[in-house]
């Protein structure tokens, strides 16, 4: 964990080499401790809630609203450390792609909108085309966890730029925010102020850019926060070709990590309970954030204050609420993915390949297609 210090300004460099991956040199006993408190302290405020609820028999609208939202900060700490423990296993083995910085985080961006206009935060965006080379699962979860640190760190628009250095041609991407309201700087303490960036979701930032090779940078002065990272591994878009001498037409291999979607968001929409449970149980290898819901007009209150990153979704749940839905969604993002499930026995397809646009997949084959169907679904915009 970064130390912080007294003075007005104060960077936070973490060097990297190739020879040594982010995982081998994260201080992980603390990242364990800081995991098992952001754990424990909303489950914490969460049971005094239900012993109270348990006690007088009834709970008003604040405290079962307090108490939902301990259990999700509760969920979503240990949904960090899943990540996290990915990074720490020692077992990823990184693909080498050439991958568009710029459209990536476009689309991260584009299905974070709605989240971030529901906390009310604007996130301005100067981008240059860039490209580099790297891995792609991971680079796609370093830019959702960047955007998760933001969002909960920030009291002003959220600033992210990609941009190019000079010599070496570095693409290069920054995040800047005020990490404390305007009218409070001068009367919050810098450390206490500061307290709540060394979150467990600036641990997941900075120990994946690591894992990719990278040096994540972290500058605070006043209230205002920096974050920067170069990719060595820029294709430089004036001649292009790798800055960094890499060959751009080697057939390199796809990722194999494997949960190469970790920190993907999959909603799950089925009447039954019990086919929830089957998709669930289908894609459970695959390290992603899974939610349910039983009927679409669940899912469009769901969606209402963020989108998950693909939804599966019954066959018997097709009507005026689905198409709703589908529009809204595709109307925002393009490429939304939809998988369909059905129980007439109809051929497994893509969207790609599909009249509707949407992958189709039998009730009966879920444990043998589903899994490719969305990893396929999810990773075919990279």
């Amino acid at each position: 964990m970064s130390e912080m210090k007294s003075g007005l300004k104060i960077s936070f460099p973490v060097a990297a080499d190739a020879a040594t991956s982010g995982a081998e040199r994260a201080d992980w006993p603390d990242i364990v401790q800081q995991l098992g408190a952001e754990i424990a302290g909303p489950l914490s405020s969460a049971l005094e809630r239900i012993q109270n609820l348990i006690v007088t028999g009834q709970i008003d609208r604040q405290s079962l609203r307090a108490l939902r939202e301990s259990v999700a900060h509760a969920r979503e700490a240990g949904m960090v450390g899943q990540q996290l423990a990915r990074l720490a296993s020692g077992r990823l083995q990184q693909s080498r792609e050439r991958l568009h910085l710029t459209q990536m985080l476009r689309s991260v961006l584009t299905h974070r909108a709605r989240e971030a206009q529901a906390r009310g935060i604007q996130i301005r965006q100067a981008f240059k085309p860039a490209e580099v080379m790297g891995d792609g699962s991971l680079l796609f979860a370093l830019l959702n966890a960047l955007v998760d640190w933001a969002l909960a760190s920030t009291h002003s628009p959220i600033e992210m730029r990609v941009e190019f250095t000079s010599r070496p041609i570095h693409a290069r991407l920054t995040c800047r925010f005020a990490h404390r309201a305007i009218d409070m700087l001068d009367e919050q303490p810098l450390d206490v102020s500061t307290a709540g960036l060394n979150s467990l979701t600036w641990c997941l930032v900075e120990r994946t850019a690591l894992t990719m090779g990278l040096s994540p940078s972290r500058e605070v002065e006043g209230g205002i926060t920096t974050f920067s990272v170069e990719f060595p591994s820029t294709i430089s878009s004036e001649n292009d070709t790798l800055d960094a001498g890499f060959d751009v037409d080697q057939d390199f291999e796809r990722s194999i990590n494997a949960k190469p979607l970790a920190g993907s968001h999959l909603l799950i929409i089925a009447s039954r309970r019990e086919l929830r449970m089957q998709v669930q149980d289908a894609v459970r290898h695959m390290g992603l954030i899974i939610d349910q819901v039983g009927s679409m007009d669940e899912a469009i209150a769901f969606c209402q204050d963020g989108l998950p990153h693909g939804i599966v979704f019954e066959s018997s749940l097709r009507g005026a609420s689905f198409d709703a839905l589908f529009d809204e969604l595709r109307n925002e993002v393009a490429n939304f993915s939809f998988v369909e499930i059905h129980k007439d026995g109809r051929t497994t397809q893509l969207s790609s390949a599909s009249a509707d646009g949407l992958a189709h997949v039998d009730a009966s084959a879920l444990d043998d297609s589903l899994p490719a169907i969305v990893q396929f679904e999810l990773t075919k915009d990279f």
